[in-house]
């Protein structure tokens, strides 16, 4: 990978990783305002459902024929699961632990799940063996929710 390339993308990242900051409190704002963790997490999915329909209607790529959609595997259909869930979970945690505890924690449940799906090679990642400097990694960041969680 060039170095112009990965920094582009680290730096793409690093904007997903605000704008999802910045999501949880925001999404946690409207559960005020709906009363209900659900009601939030349906509003903010509808938001980037319209967008997103908006986007696909502008695209010039193919679009899958229903028959194809039909005939995915069942599993594929469970990342909006795992969405809604991520999404839900964060409007109920943000009030209750703050951005940054809820943060690390989010990330260390990715660092652990990460950790296994590349040692694996499952869900299509390209298998990258888990080894000491990963392990140490990981200790690092979990060390990190130690910290912050202890204020």
């Amino acid at each position: 990978m060039k170095g112009l390339e990965l920094s582009t993308l680290l730096m793409l990242g690093l904007a997903g990783g605000i704008a999802l900051a910045s999501q949880a409190g925001v999404n946690a704002q409207l559960r005020q305002y709906v009363n209900s963790p659900y009601q939030a997490a349906f509003l903010s999915f509808l938001v980037g459902t319209v967008i997103l329909g908006a986007v696909v209607v502008l695209q010039t790529d193919s679009r899958p024929q229903l028959q194809h959609l039909l005939g995915m595997p069942l599993w594929l259909w469970v990342g909006g699961l795992l969405g809604a869930f991520g999404v839900s979970v964060s409007i109920i945690l943000a009030p209750r632990l703050g951005a940054v505890n809820l943060t690390i924690v989010i990330v260390c449940g990715q660092l652990l799940a990460s950790l296994v799906l590349d040692h694996f090679g499952w869900l299509g990642f390209e298998k990258h063996s888990i080894n000491w400097q990963r392990i140490a990694g990981a200790l690092m960041v979990m060390a990190g929710l130690v910290l912050t969680v202890k204020y």
